[in-house]
């Protein structure tokens, strides 16, 4: 199951830190079979009111995702963006093709 990487980056400093992150992260998430999804860019809004950068990047699997985190390559270049932008980052599973919205009813709630 892919797993995705979700940045909302509500605050970015842009200067040589994160020109030196940006520069180094590719390489970090090769290992992994990781790849940029969405990285940035102006959303049309359809509903409600958006403020700073979306940042997606799939996985294979978790156990990819997680490694990528906690590699000593990703390691040595996250205090560049920890350092100079802010919001929440997570990990979180995809699902499978065959998934349809009421698959997240429990009985009680069907």
């Amino acid at each position: 199951m892919t797993t995705f990487a979700i940045a909302h980056l509500t605050s970015v400093t842009l200067g040589q830190p994160i020109v030196d992150y940006l520069r180094g992260i590719d390489a970090t998430l090769a290992p992994f079979g990781g790849r940029f999804i969405i990285h940035g860019g102006k959303p049309t809004m359809l509903e409600g009111e958006w403020a700073g950068d979306l940042i997606v990047i799939a996985f294979p699997d978790r156990a990819a995702a997680e490694g990528w985190y906690a590699s000593p390559a990703y390691a040595a270049i996250l205090p560049l963006r920890r350092g100079n932008a802010e919001g929440p980052v997570m990990l979180i599973d995809g699902v499978g093709p065959d998934h349809r919205a009421t698959d997240v009813l429990t009985p009680a709630n069907a």
